[in-house]
């Protein structure tokens, strides 16, 4: 198999061309009338994502925790279109969360789920589909200051084989769309790890298939984790989407004790400038998402993409 799976794309990793989108997850799906804001009407879509253009974002990634768009009919998935087309932005790429294809409840419909998206990704422009092996949060994690402080969902490896052969499946159906389908590393999932990430990669063996490289995901967890430089060493060669957000990691080796906390890119333990160099010498150019959780998580995503530019130019 390819060690960077980018295919599909025309784009290389630069300031002007990188597609850089803000994941949008942290806005909520909550409408003005308390329903869901799938149900909106397109003035509300208006609204919030010309609040998005004043803050300077072009591209957005919606996920499903906003406008879950394989729930919108197909005349208010085209409505949707034309929002964004009238407010000037785009979607370069869909993120779905907790939809785990094994779920043993959920897994069927959540395999379902993802074939919809993978339909209608190319109608608003996106070259990538990310999923991952998450499921929902538990009663602990919903009660938690952060819902990673508490244990969640932890993969059955009896179910790897059924995993992979699902990916395989969507992977063809992706190929056959021109997209690509990301994994995201999460803990205690298949792709826990970096090893364990890159062994399931390399166990679909598809082109378009790849990495999502969030080690976010890990750097905030309460618990001995691998040096970072080292993880993305693993990871970046068969990465072709990456979620990027940055945590604050303390740890005080006498009691044992970690402390984590979200932070802006630029401040966290993760040093991207130094990542990002590395990303461009090993050949990575997917999308880009940017991430954060808490607070004005939008105004801090909108920060983040802007140094990411910073970064990417100063590279250049």
């Amino acid at each position: 198999m390819t060690t960077n799976n980018t295919k599909g794309h025309d784009f290389t990793m630069n300031a002007a061309t990188s597609p850089i989108a803000a994941n949008l997850g942290q806005i909520g799906y909550r409408a003005d009338d308390g329903g869901h804001v799938v149900d909106a009407p397109a003035a509300e879509w208006a609204r919030t994502l010309r609040s998005l253009r004043k803050l300077g974002i072009e591209q957005i990634d919606p996920t499903d925790m906003w406008v879950p768009l394989g729930d919108l009919r197909d005349d208010r998935r085209a409505e949707f279109s034309r929002v964004l087309a009238d407010e000037g932005l785009s979607i370069p790429s869909i993120s779905l969360t907790r939809h785990s294809i094994v779920d043993p409840e959920a897994g069927d419909a959540n395999l379902e789920t993802v074939h919809r998206y993978l339909d209608i990704a190319p109608e608003f422009g996106a070259s990538v589909v990310n999923i991952g092996f998450m499921e929902a949060l538990t009663e602990e994690q919903k009660t938690a200051l952060w819902f990673w402080l508490a244990d969640g969902h932890q993969d059955d490896k009896a179910l790897r084989p059924k995993a992979v052969e699902r990916v395989r499946e969507l992977a063809d159906h992706a190929a056959s769309n021109g997209l690509l389908l990301s994994l995201e590393m999460y803990e205690d999932t298949f792709l826990g790890t970096p090893d364990e990430a890159v062994a399931f990669v390399q166990d679909v063996d598809h082109a378009a298939v790849g990495l999502n490289p969030d080690i976010g995901n890990l750097v905030r967890l309460h618990r001995d984790i691998e040096d970072v430089e080292a993880m993305f060493e693993k990871v970046l060669p068969m990465s072709n989407f990456w979620h990027v957000k940055n945590y604050s990691r303390d740890h005080d080796p006498a009691t044992g004790a970690y402390a984590t906390s979200p932070q802006p890119l630029k401040y966290g333990y993760i040093n991207y400038r130094k990542v990002f160099g590395r990303a461009i010498e090993l050949g990575f150019d997917g999308v880009i998402c940017c991430e954060h959780y808490g607070a004005d998580s939008i105004g801090v995503v909108a920060e983040n993409m802007a140094y990411v530019r910073d970064v990417l130019d100063y590279w250049s």
